[in-house]
């Protein structure tokens, strides 16, 4: 369907968020007619999401700006079992305690992109284990196990990957998919929730839930889902070579995560500013036009824009202003990540090697060694090239540190402690 009538429709479609639509005109039809209250899952399986979330994040965000109710359903039931969908093995099986404890960091997760509450067009988070714990198997099996056919659900793509691949899919993983489709039913009987919303890798799960919804409630519910993004290079969104890029300041700090952006592929640039800001339209449009040394100027807006709505204005100008003095004019930008040594450990001198992996800016001794082989290592911005070089307190700066780099973009400071 090319042109949308509702805001929230016509916002997804021209921002680049829409993969697949169970029914286009339907679903249109609703946003424009009603107050719509809709859903994404997300499953508690670390104590914070990463930046591969933040496509599902935005669109609960722009529900909620044009004028509807989102749901942020808390996978508290389903994470005791683990989504199969495309995954090679089963997941490793965490306990109540463990969940918990990822519910409470994962929450903090929302609180910039949704306004919480019980007014009409507050945002609630809802978890599943309010009503899959307490589950009586026999009624379960009676009352939706019925409706299920096995030979449909081996069709779906995600359980064919592994079957193909002859891997072991878990009668526990296989209720998986029936627990999902429960859950949408159940949130429309609790709140009227139409709409489930996810990545592309999950519209079986959803189509599930649609038809589960028919038979069991003669309800039409509906399905959207966005693309599966990679950046141009093939690279996973939210993943980068040294871990996961974390919604959490403590786990990311605010520097860290507006890097991450500033270092997005050039071919990339327009894409993610429709998707990861709410920039007008016509300013992406400018920005996503310039080219040549310019197109860097377009990719340390990407990187304010989507750290201020994460971190705040301030956290997000500070870390564009740490990058500017750091990049820029050469000088030692006191905020850069910074590592504590023990004095005495300086004192008796480190080597470089041993140094960068304790600094996390090599994975091994290994790696650090040809990383100066290849001419990327800095001590207060000093070239490196003999791996046998030792570091001590004379190399500490009068500010106090020894500035380590890797490459142009890498900066660790090491404070004696």
């Amino acid at each position: 369907m090319s042109a949308f009538k509702s805001d929230f429709l016509r916002t997804l479609s021209e921002r680049g968020f829409i993969h697949q639509i169970s029914d286009d005109a339907g679903l249109d039809r609703l946003f424009a007619t009603e107050t719509v209250t809709a859903y994404i899952g997300f499953d508690a399986t670390a104590k914070s999401l990463h930046a591969g979330s933040l496509i599902q994040i935005m669109m609960l965000h722009w529900m909620q700006k044009t004028g509807h109710r989102p749901i942020a359903l808390m996978g508290g039931g389903t994470s005791m079992i683990g989504d199969p969908s495309f995954k090679d093995e089963a997941r490793k099986l965490l306990t109540p305690a463990d969940i918990e404890a990822n519910l409470v960091g994962i929450k903090r997760n929302f609180a910039p992109y949704l306004a919480f509450g019980e007014g009409p067009g507050d945002a609630l988070m809802i978890n599943n284990a309010d009503w899959l714990m307490g589950l009586n198997y026999v009624e379960f099996l009676r009352d939706v196990g019925r409706h299920f056919s096995v030979n449909r659900m081996l069709a779906f793509d995600s359980v064919k990957t592994r079957l193909d691949r002859e891997q072991s899919l878990s009668f526990l993983e296989f209720n998986y998919m029936i627990l999902q489709a429960y859950d949408f039913v159940e949130l429309y009987k609790r709140t009227g929730c139409r709409l489930q919303m996810g990545g592309s890798d999950q519209w079986g799960n959803i189509v599930n839930g649609i038809d589960l919804g028919h038979r069991m409630e003669d309800t039409q519910l509906y399905a959207l889902t966005t693309p599966l993004l990679t950046s141009s290079s093939g690279a996973k969104m939210g993943k980068t070579a040294s871990g996961a890029v974390w919604l959490d300041p403590e786990m990311l700090s605010p520097y860290d995560f507006w890097q991450y952006w500033r270092n997005t592929e050039d071919a990339d640039v327009g894409r993610f500013l429709k998707l990861y800001t709410t920039l007008p339209m016509d300013e992406v449009a400018r920005l996503a036009g310039l080219g040549g040394a310019e197109i860097n100027d377009a990719k340390k807006v990407l990187a304010t824009e989507i750290t201020a709505m994460l971190h705040g204005r301030s956290a997000a100008d500070q870390a564009a202003d740490t990058a500017r003095k750091t990049f820029e004019e050469g000088a030692l930008a006191e905020d850069l990540p910074s590592v504590d040594m023990p004095r005495a450990t300086l004192e008796s001198g480190v080597g470089i090697l041993a140094l960068f992996v304790t600094a996390g800016l090599a994975a091994s001794n290994g790696e650090a060694r040809r990383h100066i082989q290849g001419g990327a290592v800095r001590v207060n911005d000093k070239a490196v090239s003999d791996e046998k070089t030792i570091i001590g307190t004379s190399d500490v700066t009068e500010a106090g540190v020894v500035k380590l780099s890797l490459g142009k973009k890498k900066h660790i400071l090491v404070r004696p402690v």
